[in-house]
């Protein structure tokens, strides 16, 4: 028995760089492991980014979008074509003898679709 385990015993004192050199690779896969998919690693890092360059984005738009309808308010307060355009689009409104033109829809071709209705359907 005494034999079996100094044969261990010298087996092990000969493996301990080996082993010593699979803990630390362990260790290092772990810690590798958590900087990619840990709860701040580096996939969740580039999602993040992402959104935030999305969300800049879309404040900058609606920065813009606000400047814009400022910029009609003070029109549509002061500027009397401004208010003279919109009234005649929004509202319809004419001066004193223009005539209002309107494009009528075209008509559905009725021939055309009983045609279509009509014949039988192509299989291959």
């Amino acid at each position: 028995m005494s034999f079996t385990v100094r044969i261990a015993g010298k087996w092990l004192h000969r493996m301990r760089r080996v082993l010593a050199t699979l803990v630390i690779a362990l260790i290092a896969v772990a810690a590798g492991y958590k900087v990619i998919y840990g709860p701040n690693g580096t996939i969740v890092y580039k999602a993040k980014k992402a959104e935030y360059e999305r969300l800049k984005q879309e404040i900058a738009d609606e920065t813009k979008r606000q400047q814009q309808l400022e910029q009609r308010v003070k029109a549509l307060q002061s500027d009397p074509k401004a208010i003279e355009k919109e009234a005649r689009e929004q509202l319809g409104y004419v001066r004193p003898g223009e005539r209002i033109l309107v494009q009528r829809p075209p008509r559905p071709d009725v021939h055309a679709a009983n045609l279509a209705q009509n014949q039988p359907a192509v299989t291959q």
